[in-house]
This record gives structure tokens, sequence and C-alpha cells, in this order.
């Protein structure tokens, strides 16, 4: 028997989660957010409010957007990755170029590592840009935009600027993420998605030395396309009345975001790990990943369904009541 949400969110939509979450959730989450957190340096470099820790650490994980994360970390392994230092020591340089002058400045830079070209040629045989062994020129950009962003707006100081800003969103009616997310959006390069995946593991790794952290964290929504293809195919979408395409939409009011959001305060994560806050939307959107992900249990992807047709997969526990909406009409 489907029990109707007294907030008026589709009580299938909330039966087809749960049951994900109770077959794919990591009951583990937490405690390896903050293993991993404390093994790679995070929680000192919070600790210490060290900067250009925290930087590289960042930057590394914005390599991993647009291709596998297999891909991304054999070229970091072999190449390394942009530095505090090196861009500091770049940029200590006082090249010419007028873009490098500010985070301001330095859009449309336009730095291309193929033809190697950018929208300042006569300067970029001395610009430092370009001296990094990344994979591509995006990431060039986004290196040196971060960190004109750090170095002119947090002031050299990221978790200042984060307490700040999470200080002054408490004062607001807006989501507190988008006190955060909101600025980054505009830094070269950098998404929603990948923003959100990168920050969810940071606010959530010293919870007692920073709550406010955790509780912004715990609600980061990551959307890619195994999840918002997952609440097509299911019907999630519809039961809403929120179709749309992947990709900006995801994050719109009432997209994919809002809507795991809506479900997971109908989902009380705490009978899954009681050490788990009740309301905990990136462990729900982390269960629907890990339900589809190939590396995963791989059920609910392409490898397993025709985007043509209906899903026929009737091992799948949710088949009975899932709508099974082609991807593709």
């Amino acid at each position: 028997m489907i029990v109707r949400p007294s907030s008026g969110v589709p009580p299938r939509a909330v039966e087809i989660v749960r049951s994900v979450c109770g077959l794919s959730g990591s009951l583990t989450l937490l405690d390896d957010i903050q293993a991993d957190a404390k093994r790679i340096g995070l929680l000192a470099a919070i600790r210490n409010r060290d900067t250009p820790r925290l930087f590289d650490w960042a930057i590394e994980n914005f390599s991993y957007q647009g291709i596998s994360d297999q891909v991304a970390r054999n070229y970091l392994t072999k190449h390394g990755s942009a530095t505090w230092q090196s861009i500091r020591v770049g940029l200590s340089q006082d090249p010419r170029c007028p873009k490098l002058q500010s985070y301001w400045q330095l859009a449309r830079c336009r730095y291309d590592k193929g033809s190697f070209s950018c929208s300042e040629p006569e300067h970029i045989d001395t610009c430092p840009l370009p001296r990094h062994r990344l994979r591509n020129g995006r990431l060039n950009q986004t290196a040196y935009s971060f960190f004109l962003f750090v170095r002119d707006i947090a002031h050299d100081d990221l978790v200042g600027w984060i307490d700040g800003q999470l200080s002054s969103a408490s004062d607001t009616s807006a989501l507190p993420q988008e006190a955060i997310i909101g600025p980054l959006r505009h830094v070269y390069g950098l998404s929603d998605k990948i923003l959100t995946m990168t920050l969810s593991g940071l606010l959530m790794a010293i919870p007692n030395t920073k709550p406010s952290w955790f509780e912004v964290g715990k609600g980061m929504i990551a959307v890619d396309t195994l999840v918002h293809n997952f609440l097509h195919r299911t019907g999630v979408l519809a039961d809403f009345g929120a179709a749309h395409a992947y990709g900006l939409g995801c994050y719109a009011a009432g997209g994919c975001a809002d809507i795991i959001r809506s479900v997971s305060a109908e989902i009380d994560a705490t009978a899954f790990n009681r050490n788990f806050p009740k309301d905990f939307p990136r462990f729900v959107q982390h269960a629907i990943w890990r339900y589809c992900a190939g590396d995963g249990l791989n059920i609910c992807n392409g490898n397993q369904i025709d985007d043509r047709k209906p899903c026929a997969s009737s091992y799948c526990q949710m088949f009975k009541i899932c709508r099974k909406t082609p991807l593709k009409s």
C-alpha cells in the first residue's frame, strides 16, 4: 500500500526512490567521505585555512569533468595538474596579457590547446596560462579563473569565504548552497554538477567543527545523465510535471535537483543508517546514481535498456511500478 505524503509529493515517486535507497544506497557514505578527507589532508587544510592545499585539491577534482574518471586519473598521474604555487609564480612574472590582470578581465580568454591560439595572440608566447600540461585548454582557463576568483574575491581565504557566504545566506530565504555555488558558477568551465560533486565532499568532511558546512553539503545534489535518465524512464519527472532535457533544466526551479530534494524530505535516511541525518538529499541522489552506474548495480542505463523502447528488464525490482518511459520517442 502506497501512503500519500502529507506534502503532496507524488507517492509513486517516493516509493520508487525509497526502494532504490534500500537497494543501492551506500550505508557508509558519510564514513567514506570523512575518511577520504582525512587521508588526503582535507581536514587539516580546513582547520589551518590552507587555501593553496584546498585549491590544488579542487583543481584536481575539476579535471574529472567531460571524460571518464579513469582517463582523467591516468592523465593526472602522467602529467600532473595546475597548482596554486605554479600559477602564483606565473602571475608574479607580470605577464603583459590584459586578460590576466584580474578575475573579471579573464573572461573570453579563448585559449585553445590544439591550435595554440587565444583572444590575445600577441601575448600568447609569454603567457603563463598555456604552460600547464592539462588535458585541454578549457582546464587551463578554469585553473586561472578559479585562482583569480580566490585571489580577488575570496582574498586568498577559501575557508573564510565559505564561512562568510553561509553566514550571509542565513539572512535570506534562498537555498544556502546557492550562496556558494552561485558565485563559483561564473568561474570559467565550472558547472553545477562538478561544483556540487566537489563541494559536497568538502562541506561534509568536518561535521563536528563546522556543522553549518555539513548542513549545506548534505543537501547538495549532483545530477548527471544517469540520474536524469532514471527520473525520466521511471516517470518521476512526469509525476512532477517536470519533463525536460538533460542540462541546465536539471538545476532550474522544479528540475531534477529540486525533485530529489522534495522526495528526500519524505524519506527517513536514519532507517538506513542511524548516524545519517534524517533528510539526506546527497545520499538519495548517490543511491540513484549507484543503481544506474555501470560500476554500481548497473540496472537502469543505456547498457541494459534500448533508449527507443520501454524498458523490458523485468528483473528490476521497480519494474511493476516504473512507467518505462523511452528516452527517445
